[in-house]
């Protein structure tokens, strides 16, 4: 059973820094593409960013480009989302999904995995 867990989300001032993990069970992330979404109130859920298992790296938006970086530990079967320089347009609820592909799937594919997401708050 794929299992996907996010963790590291909280409260932070603008200009803080953030880093959110995604743990998988169930998948060797050795072969598999993970993206980081997120989600604002009233806001379609948006991509943010995607890592290959080559290492790929696409980013969704230019908004987070220089800011948000996101990498893997595959001996540790987890994803990061580093978080930097966090803006009050940066809020929502932040979600890993898979499909189990070894590419960085197309704008608006469906994925079949996600994590229940962590909040990200960013508040002075």
């Amino acid at each position: 059973q794929v299992q996907l867990v996010e963790s590291g989300g909280g409260l932070v001032q603008p200009g803080g820094s953030l880093r959110l993990s995604c743990v998988a069970s169930g998948l060797n992330l050795d072969y598999y593409a993970i993206t980081w979404f997120r989600q604002a109130p009233g806001k379609e859920r948006e991509g943010v960013s995607c890592i290959s298992s080559s290492y790929h790296i696409t980013n969704y938006f230019d908004s987070v480009k220089g800011r948000f970086t996101i990498s893997r530990d595959n001996a540790a079967n987890t994803v990061y989302l580093q978080m930097n320089s966090l803006k009050p347009e940066d809020p929502a609820v932040y979600y890993c999904a898979t499909d189990r592909t070894d590419n960085c799937p197309p704008v608006g594919h469906e994925y079949d995995y996600w994590g229940q997401g962590t909040q990200v708050t960013v508040s002075s």
